[in-house]
């Protein structure tokens, strides 16, 4: 057989993989080694019994790889799709129960990740139509390959597709769900000036602090520059002393070839 390898990967892992995601026995070993080491109040015993949210960096991968080994497989050995249904039946009942009554939801993220897994289910459908056509190319239907090149074309084609019409709902918000959170946000806060709060909403906390200094660091210059054009206009109104605005004689005018030269001191003798 061209697929035991993979007949017993999924078996191995895939299998074995459901059955200890419903068993969760590493989760019950580390609830029982913290109740022994670190629980000594009830809020440490609620920490310690706290199951977490779903792993999709791990969940989600494994699902795409069985996806990609049974539509690929298909083509080149059929017997291995029962063993691929009967993992995503499980994978489907088990998942189901683990998230409704096991798991925690953390956040929700609207499906964020559909657009992810649509062009990767997309790629695995081209791999197996050119892997179809590889097949057919070296067995007696060299005829009919041409005529299945066709299929990656249209199937990139409908990506494309799916990708215009359907990709912007998951990347923006639709207009009636945007209009009512601003009719929303104007019955609850009547006065909120929506330009002021958007320049800064996408900073950092630490740069929001650094901008507020320096707001304030201009507003003391302002006031210190405010309190001296104040003092100045205060002293020019202010009643000027006479010793500023004493006049002096007029100096005698200067002509040009004569010399001034200021008479001698009586000479007095003294007998």
């Amino acid at each position: 057989m061209k697929a035991t390898f993979f007949i017993t990967f999924i078996m191995v892992d895939g299998w074995a993989g459901i059955a200890s995601e419903i068993l969760r026995l590493k989760a019950m070993v580390l609830y029982h080694l913290k109740n022994m080491i670190i629980v000594k109040t009830e809020r440490d015993r609620g920490k310690a019994m706290d199951p977490g949210g779903v792993d999709y960096m791990q969940i989600i991968p494994n699902l795409q790889l069985y996806f990609l080994l049974g539509i690929v497989y298909a083509v080149v050995s059929p017997v291995l799709l029962p063993f691929i249904l009967i993992f995503f039946a499980f994978a489907y009942l088990v998942y189901r129960h683990q998230i409704i009554n096991v798991y925690n939801q953390q956040y929700e993220s609207a499906a964020a990740f559909w657009p992810h897994v649509h062009s990767r289910i997309i790629a695995s459908l081209i791999i197996s139509q050119l892997l179809l056509m590889g097949l057919l190319s070296t067995k007696k239907a060299v005829k009919s390959t041409p005529l299945l090149a066709i299929l990656p074309i249209l199937t990139y084609a409908f990506h494309k597709y799916c990708q215009g019409r359907f990709e912007p709902a998951f990347r923006q918000n639709p207009l009636e769900e945007a209009m009512e959170k601003d009719l929303l946000e104007k019955n609850t806060e009547p006065d909120l000036n929506i330009k002021a709060y958007l320049a800064d909403a996408y900073l950092h906390p630490i740069l929001q602090s650094f901008e507020k200094e320096e707001q304030d660091l201009v507003e003391v210059r302002v006031d210190k520059q405010e309190t001296e054009i104040d003092s100045s206009s205060s002293s020019e109104m202010s009643p000027s002393s006479p010793s500023h605005h004493q006049q002096q004689p007029p100096s005698p005018p200067y002509h040009p070839g004569f010399s001034h030269h200021l008479p001698n001191p009586p000479q007095y003798g003294y007998e």
